[in-house]
């Protein structure tokens, strides 16, 4: 349960899992939801055809692939994968990031398969 007029401390959230690539969602902003994960490795090739993907880097590095060019983000970074646009994010080392989009994006978006994982709720 996401708890109303209460900070949200990032540090102390990122404390409580060690799971990677399951999103942790930790606030909710009109029909978007904010959320927490932890990387390391490579994902799927996906893309959301619906909605553009926030990414901001918490800790560690972290590089989205696009099938024209890499970005690479540090921490303090952020970059929005506008909707549509293929994506395959890559952590070498462990990597904390945010994430805003809106609420029921699935973190495959069209490609589906066994690393799809619908965002759980973090108290």
């Amino acid at each position: 349960m996401i708890t109303p007029n209460v900070s949200v401390n990032l540090a102390h959230k990122l404390a409580q899992f060690d799971e990677l690539w399951t999103q942790k969602r930790i606030a909710r902003l009109n029909d978007y939801e904010v959320k927490l994960a932890k990387l390391k490795g490579e994902f799927v090739w996906h893309a959301h055809e619906d909605t553009d993907e926030l990414f901001l880097v918490l800790s560690g590095r972290l590089t989205i692939q696009l099938r024209d060019g890499d970005v690479v983000l540090e921490p303090g970074e952020l970059f929005v994968v506008p909707r549509g646009v293929e994506h395959c994010p890559v952590a070498e080392e462990e990597t904390a990031i945010l994430l805003l989009e809106p609420a029921g994006v699935l973190n495959t978006g069209d490609a589906g398969g066994p690393m799809t994982k619908a965002a759980e709720t973090l108290d």
